[in-house]
């Protein structure tokens, strides 16, 4: 199957598995799903809080083979960063653009319904949940990088989430690796698919991060799961 083939398969297929809207209430939502008229929400009152990384499981081909390169459950991750009408807001990059959803709306899109919830060590202010909210607005509306690369002017998932949390609260969440360190660690891993994701050569010095690189984390504790 050609590039553009599977661009069109992740385009559909995305698509339809965020068929569940982003939050956009009347008072609440800007036009573009950036809140930016709306005020820090106090931590919600269950067990979910600002600055949560909620790890889901997504079913198009490229993510199922992203959790196999990574020997990994997880193959997308979004972070809270905001609280409306009583319902966490998670900021992800996904395709086509990076938005803000619903943490029901986010959690529906995992297979059989399954997440994790992790969250940093060590506690955070007010002033840091501000500056996660802020950073992630700053990445609204940019366009997912199908090539998973660390330095495009495009972004993805772990990357959008490991970049704001480095920004906005100085704390570092997962590791960067080549693609050449990420599949040594995987030799089961089939290559057919990314030869033909990336035109015939994987471009094996390129440097990521991945979901699983940011799931494990010593950073982080978890908080609660769904299986």
């Amino acid at each position: 199957m050609s590039h553009i083939r599977f661009l069109l398969a992740l385009m559909s297929l995305t698509l339809g598995l965020s068929a569940a809207p982003v939050l956009a209430t009347p008072a609440a939502a800007a036009a573009d799903g950036t809140f930016a008229d709306t005020p820090l929400a106090a931590p919600a009152v269950d067990s979910i809080r600002i600055g949560d990384l909620i790890f889901i499981h997504v079913t198009p081909l490229p993510f199922e083979k992203v959790s196999q390169a990574t020997g990994s459950w997880t193959n997308h991750v979004g972070i809270v960063v905001d609280v409306v009408e009583g319902e966490p807001v998670v900021a992800e990059s996904t395709f086509p653009r990076s938005k803000m959803t619903r943490f029901s709306a986010f959690v529906a899109r995992s297979a059989e319904g399954r997440y994790a919830v992790r969250r940093l060590n060590a506690p955070l202010d007010d002033t840091m949940r501000q500056g996660l909210l802020e950073a992630s607005r700053k990445r609204m509306g940019i366009f997912y990088d199908t090539g998973f690369n660390l330095d495009s002017s495009r972004q993805f998932c772990s990357r959008f989430v490991h970049e704001v949390l480095q920004e906005a609260i100085g704390v570092q969440v997962g590791e960067s690796e080549t693609f050449r360190e990420l599949l040594a660690r995987n030799p089961e891993t089939e290559l057919g698919f990314w030869r033909a994701w990336y035109f015939g050569f994987i471009p094996w010095e390129r440097t990521t991060i991945t979901p699983a690189s940011l799931y494990h984390s010593p950073t982080l504790i978890t908080v609660t799961t769904a299986e």
